[in-house]
């Protein structure tokens, strides 16, 4: 795979919620952190995503917000 993301972070599909039109991923890239995806149901499926496969949670952004309480 050849991707201009600077971030790809390898792990493993934990959960799979779909929604009407959009699906929820959950990828563990290491215990306990957990990176959550939003994206099509079309995608979830022609992924052929499954709760247990291997998947990349890729992340491209050119801003990076903080926030506290």
């Amino acid at each position: 795979m050849k991707i201009s993301a600077r971030n790809v972070l390898k792990g493993t599909v934990v959960s799979i919620d779909k929604g009407a039109t959009t699906a929820h991923v959950k990828i563990e890239i290491s215990p306990g952190q957990i990176v959550t995806a939003s994206i099509t149901n079309e995608l979830v499926d022609s992924l052929k995503l499954v709760t247990g496969g291997p998947a990349y949670a890729v992340i491209k952004s050119s801003d990076v917000m903080v926030a506290v309480d």
